[in-house]
């Protein structure tokens, strides 16, 4: 963060800075003083405490408060930061951003920290800004994350990137992201989320883009938007908010994304597989692992990509971090070039590892919704392997629409080519009738392949471990995939912890 003193803080926030209660000068032998919560209260600063600068990091979790830091007290149904001022203010925190105040530090108090964040983030985004800041904002029902972490490393190669390693795309992690960048910092990339109308137009109130990319409208997060239109009217609240002087860059390949150019006053950059998309991918084809390689056309210019990362989903990702690169000015040989040489850096999406034994275990698990499902089947068909074996888990949010939903991912993760579905928990029992009905329809003639072999369904992730553990041989291709609140990232880690298929433990 650009360095700010308390009272600027304060201001920035409109809240009140109560100073902490001065540590009076310990005998030689006498223990710290100590705060409520048994830390040993930070010293007093010197001078006036409105011009302490905050010399460090902005940091929500007092595990990770550093010295110079500033520590934002966030209430929550199982913690609350308030209960750990003292041990921020033993770490060396120079204050607190919080809702009530406290001895053991100088507090500015606010109605709500996380509102309070938020206007603390929009006042160093505004100082950053006028001293050249270049902001990228990303939006979508899927491949957020992943489409952020292509452009944050394409970016990267032509200047200082904020760009950081996994999700944070709400009112509390989008805040802390702009609050890393400083002055040296040329290209700020955010992600922005949505769990209802209005969500990302609040975001882009706390930074304002000037580029806003769009990657699909599908069914994450249905069953609190109510229709597909409705999560449509919320994704183009991201090119409403862009200057005039901006860009909009959309997927062309999706009828609700490319609808939203009317939304806009900003240029607008397509991209995607249709023909007249301004950035689009001829060539296309996938290879024994599964990456992309496509010729990236556009301003007249040809150039070869051979992506890193797992699927062809992430033809279109990478189309779109193209389109933002090129809409801050980057060359296309140069967004080409940078693209092949980007490697996936967020945990549990298209995560591939490799046991000793050559079981292969794709852990995809941090999310899922009907799209990502498929894209995550599609990329292990033509992944290389003796088997493929889905482990899925339910998809979550879904509203009244799940269990059909449910129903035709299972129908349609057999006629992927699947050689074993393992449904997994109560709520993927839809899942697994469809899968059951889609197999006997196929196989349930041929001796080779019952429904008993290819079709399964337990009760948790414990059965999955314990049934996988019988069955797994070398050469199979095992993708874990469930909606984060499933937990079947720590399945996926199992697996790759289990001993070697054929091995005799005693």
């Amino acid at each position: 963060m650009i360095p700010l003193t308390l009272a600027e803080v304060a201001a920035a926030v409109s809240g009140e800075l109560v100073p902490g209660s001065p540590q009076p000068s310990p005998s030689p032998s006498a223990p710290p003083a100590a705060t409520p919560a048994g830390a040993p209260r930070a010293p007093a600063p010197a001078g006036p405490v409105g011009a302490v600068p905050v010399t460090g990091a902005v940091t929500v979790d007092s595990r990770t408060v550093s010295p110079g830091d500033l520590f934002v007290a966030l209430p929550g149904e199982r913690v609350d930061g308030h209960a750990h001022l003292g041990d921020a203010a033993g770490a060396g925190a120079v204050a607190a951003l919080c809702s009530r105040p406290d001895p053991a530090l100088p507090c500015i108090v606010v109605a709500d920290p996380v509102v309070a964040l938020g206007a603390l983030a929009h006042e160093v985004y505004r100082r950053l800004t006028a001293g050249g800041l270049v902001t990228v904002g990303i939006t979508g029902s899927s491949g957020k994350t992943s489409t952020k972490d292509l452009l944050g490393q394409v970016l990267g190669a032509a200047g200082p990137t904020v760009s950081p390693v996994g999700s944070f795309n709400n009112d509390i992690g989008l805040p802390l992201t702009v609050l890393t960048a400083d002055a040296g910092t040329r290209y700020l990339v955010l992600e922005m989320g949505a769990r209802g109308s209005g969500h990302i137009a609040r975001l882009t109130r706390v930074a304002r883009p000037r580029v806003g990319v769009v990657l699909n409208v599908g069914s994450a997060h249905l069953g609190e938007f109510g229709s597909a239109d409705g999560i449509a009217a919320a994704k183009g609240e991201l090119v409403e908010a862009l200057p005039a002087d901006g860009t909009a860059v959309l997927n062309a390949d999706d009828p609700r994304v490319r609808a939203m150019a009317t939304r806009t006053r900003a240029r607008v950059l397509s991209t995607g597989l249709a023909p007249d998309a301004e950035v689009r991918a001829e060539d296309v084809e996938l290879d024994e692992r599964a990456r992309g390689r496509f010729t990236l056309v556009t301003a007249g210019e040809r150039h070869p990509v051979e992506l890193q990362v797992i699927g062809a989903h992430q033809v279109s990702n990478a189309l779109s971090a193209a389109g933002a690169a090129l809409a801050v000015g980057l060359a296309p040989a140069q967004v080409a070039a940078a693209l092949t040489a980007a490697g996936p850096r967020s945990r549990w999406r298209m995560e591939v590892d490799v046991r000793a034994d050559g079981v292969t275990v794709v852990n995809d698990a941090y999310n899922a919704n009907p799209e990502s499902m498929r894209a995550a089947l599609a990329a292990l068909a033509g992944l290389a392997g003796r088997r493929r074996v889905a482990v899925l888990g339910a998809m979550a949010e879904l509203g009244p629409d799940a269990p059909a939903e449910h129903e035709r991912l299972g129908r349609e993760a057999v006629r992927s080519g699947v050689d074993l579905l393992v449904a997994v928990g109560p709520d993927a029992v839809a899942l697994h009738a469809g899968a059951a009905a889609e197999w006997a329809q196929r196989y349930g003639r041929d001796p080779g392949r019952g429904q008993e072999e290819g079709v399964v369904h337990v009760p948790d992730r414990e059965g999955a471990a314990a049934l996988l553990a019988g069955v797994l041989e070398p050469g199979d291709v095992v993708l874990v995939k469930a909606s984060r609140s499933y937990g079947l990232e720590l399945l996926a880690a199992e697996l790759l912890a289990a001993p070697p298929a054929g091995s005799v433990t005693a």
